[in-house]
């Protein structure tokens, strides 16, 4: 009876988790319609901001923006954006992992001499660099607990601001683009200088548009340039906020039809070692009988 006793605190102690992974699908799915509506709200604004740049691409050939200067890329910042909590399947080490293949695979020598930087926007990916001994700036915990665009912008100011003094030639970034709640692409993006490939990209996608401009053209891209950049990583922030919604509530919905799997095996096998315990004891019972008849 001693296995039985096992068995049964086996099934209560699965009932227990799969309760609380149905409630954490059930908030994950909640919030992850909250953060599926702001990055949807965000894509239409960021593309014609990147339209926009594409039809004034003429215009950034003679600009005088330090964004748009490229360098020998001698040191390097990588943008890493993961999440303050786990429990989302592969979430945060996909990303990593895509982090330490653009480190091993493009930057291995700057690596080697120690110029490579790590941004971490989210706990997992700064504590995981941090234990390891990359050179981590800052501490970005805690923009998710308000995220807005001017919460992200301070981050994506100082990597401007220490790319224009010169302590980074080039700045990569790495997220996970949102597609759908089972489905998050990994992306690597180049955030600076910007990307001229991007801009021609924008030019030949959108239609010939004759801009009215004032106070000036050379003003105007001035000002699109750096506010181009700043979306760009708020939009990277908010598909990553998206992605790891949609990544806990497809992995606490497994991990419950998981658990479920496992109360049916376990109720198989108390059944069975019950049933198994009563045709003893009237194996005992019959046997002694016999006995005293006998």
């Amino acid at each position: 009876m001693a296995n039985l006793k096992e068995v049964r605190i086996r099934i209560t102690s699965v009932q227990s988790t799969q309760q609380i992974t149905k409630a954490m699908k059930m908030v994950s799915a909640a919030k992850l319609k909250r953060a599926t509506n702001a990055i949807v709200q965000l894509r239409p604004y960021a593309t014609k901001l990147k339209e926009i740049l594409g039809n004034l691409s003429a215009s950034l050939e003679g600009s005088s923006s330090p964004y748009i200067q490229e360098r020998e890329p001698n040191k390097v910042l990588i943008v890493v954006v993961s999440s303050n909590r786990g429990l989302a399947g592969a979430f945060n080490m996909n990303v990593i992992k895509e982090s330490n293949n653009l480190i091993s695979e493009k930057y291995s020598e700057q690596y080697k001499k120690g110029n490579v930087s790590i941004v971490a926007i989210g706990k997992k990916a700064h504590d995981f660099y941090e234990k390891r001994g990359y050179n981590v700036i800052g501490n970005n915990h805690e923009v998710y607990a308000a995220l807005t665009f001017e919460n992200v912008t301070r981050i994506t100011s100082s990597i401007m601001e220490g790319f224009e003094k010169g302590e980074f030639d080039k700045v990569e970034l790495v997220y996970n683009r949102f597609k759908n709640a089972a489905v998050q692409i990994l992306t690597t993006e180049q955030l600076l200088p910007l990307p001229k490939t991007e801009i021609a990209e924008g030019a030949a996608a959108a239609h010939a548009v004759d801009y009215i401009m004032e106070p000036s053209q050379e003003e105007i891209v001035s000002q699109l340039i750096p506010k181009s950049i700043k979306t760009q990583v708020y939009k990277a922030v908010l598909d990553s906020h998206a992605s790891e919604h949609g990544a806990r509530m497809t992995s606490m919905d497994k991990a419950t039809e998981n658990a479920g799997d496992l109360i049916k095996a376990l109720k198989l096998s108390y059944n069975q070692a019950r049933q198994a315990a009563i045709t003893t004891e009237l194996t005992e019972i019959v046997s002694g009988a016999a006995a005293l008849n006998g």
